[in-house]
């Protein structure tokens, strides 16, 4: 059964711009990787959690960061590595560079002996879809363009 992760698409309109929010993954194997390294904040939960549920935990748990907005259902994708992902979208505005990440401990350098910790995101920012569409994970674009057509059928009614 393949692993499965909830997550959420932040995004916030601007002089009618759409926004979106992504993150940075934190560690040694990400830090000098840019482009189609950013991600929607999202994890892994099993089938007795929600994806709903699953994915507000972690947008607080990456953001430092409680989301009580409403979800938007941008549907599932599948990544490269065969990982189910269940997007939500949510209307949010939030200081990108204030988040407070949870952190991970891994043997730092390989076979040393030595653990450090590391934050799980490293960095958080406001992308327009354009752009975003440049740093997201190539596998979640399909979202960008889901919350696009959202945004595009909101406008018209």
């Amino acid at each position: 059964m393949p692993v499965r992760s909830a997550g959420v698409l932040a995004f916030r309109t601007t002089s009618d711009t759409v926004e979106v929010l992504l993150v940075h993954p934190g560690g040694p194997f990400w830090r000098h990787k840019d482009l189609g390294a950013w991600s929607i904040p999202k994890g892994e939960y099993d089938a007795s959690e929600p994806a709903e549920i699953a994915a507000r935990r972690e947008f607080a748990e990456e953001l430092g960061v409680p989301l009580t907005a409403p979800l938007l259902p941008l549907g599932e994708i599948k990544q490269r590595g065969g990982k189910i992902v269940i997007a939500f979208a949510a209307e949010i505005d939030l200081d990108a560079t204030a988040i407070r990440s949870n952190s991970f401990e891994i043997e730092w350098p390989p076979r040393s002996g030595h653990m450090q910790s590391f934050p799980e995101i490293d960095r958080a920012a406001w992308f327009s879809l354009a752009e975003a569409s440049k740093h997201i994970n190539p596998s979640q674009a399909v979202l960008l363009d889901r919350l696009a057509e959202i945004c595009r059928k909101a406008d018209e009614s």
